[in-house]
């Protein structure tokens, strides 16, 4: 891609001049002297410097549209070369939540570098709806979702599930009440809640509870929410949050109440009680999801065929 690709299409992505020119190591005003020439051979303005931040003018937008068709033709090429090279090199960027990075992919990621040293990994962390973004615009190479609206709309591979538990600190008086449906942290590592005879409570009993949730962009805020209306209760929210792992810790503290995935728990010294919810939303299968639009390369397939493979003696995948 031609240098001036590159300085207008960081400046779009910005929004700004100045972070554009910073990122690309340049001084503003050479960065505004290049963008100018371009905007001068063309004889129309490429972007709205009134705005803040600042937005392409109509030629700016054909002008963006051409450079990101420029660069997927690009790293397609690129792909197809690496794959001659029989994974010995090769590239996957992947995104996901913290949840995914630090309990799913944390020992594949070891493992896959183990057995493909060559192929270089990189991740992105953020909510799971801004990882869709990432995908659609081709800056990721895959992303884990479990929401079957989003899955739908790509090239998608089930890879494994998890059971979301209601978690409630230990020292809650709540947990009297329910002796015979909690849970222990050692109950759940040996899977005691997968089982059909493990007793289920309605989410309605906790409805004095107050709670952790977290914010929209979120699947387990959506599920939250459906769950919370399935029961016909308005939760006392205590903390709005962005990630179900600092949730998990600070119902582990004491904090409040929280929905937490099965695979959360580790190890046995925690400071929580578990209960299983009788609904069928509980249950969330993940598939890696692919831009439709992105050409598939040997390394992406290696990838999701190693996960697969991760988690195909798993009894509830």
């Amino acid at each position: 891609m031609q240098l001036e690709m590159r300085y207008i299409y960081e400046i779009y992505r910005t929004g700004s001049f100045s972070k554009a020119a910073e990122k690309l190591y340049l001084t503003q005003p050479a960065l505004s002297i290049a963008v100018a020439k371009v905007e001068s051979s063309i004889g129309m303005p490429l972007f709205d410097r009134s705005t803040r931040p600042v937005t392409v003018t109509p030629a700016g937008r054909i002008y963006v549209d051409a450079v990101e068709k420029m660069r997927d033709l690009e790293q397609d090429l690129e792909r197809q070369f690496e794959d001659i090279r029989d994974l010995k090199k090769g590239k996957i960027v992947i995104g996901a939540t913290h949840y995914i990075n630090s309990y799913i992919l944390a020992p594949i990621l070891k493992g896959f570098h183990e057995k493909y040293p060559g192929i270089e990994l990189e991740l992105a962390e953020g909510s799971s709806s801004s990882m869709i973004e990432l995908l659609k615009k081709r800056e990721i190479d895959l992303t884990f979702n479990c929401d079957p609206k989003v899955i739908v709309n790509f090239a998608g591979y089930p890879v494994f599930s998890d059971i979301l538990l209601m978690a409630v600190p230990e020292k809650d008086p709540i947990n009297t009440e329910y002796i015979d449906f909690r849970l222990s942290a050692g109950d759940v590592m040996s899977g005691k809640h997968r089982s059909p005879e493990c007793p289920c409570v309605s989410l309605k009993n906790f409805q004095e509870e107050d709670f952790i949730l977290l914010r929209e962009g979120n699947n387990l805020f959506e599920r939250s929410q459906r769950l919370f209306h399935e029961c016909g209760i308005e939760p006392h929210i205590k903390l709005k949050i962005s990630q179900m792992v600092t949730a998990f810790h600070l119902a582990d503290q004491g904090f409040a109440a929280t929905f937490i995935s099965d695979r959360l728990i580790q190890h046995e010294n925690l400071h929580i009680c578990c209960y299983k919810l009788n609904s069928p939303m509980i249950l969330r299968r993940f598939y890696i999801l692919l831009n439709n639009q992105r050409y598939e390369s040997n390394s992406v397939r290696a990838f999701i065929q190693y996960v697969q493979d991760s988690y195909s003696q798993d009894s509830y995948s």
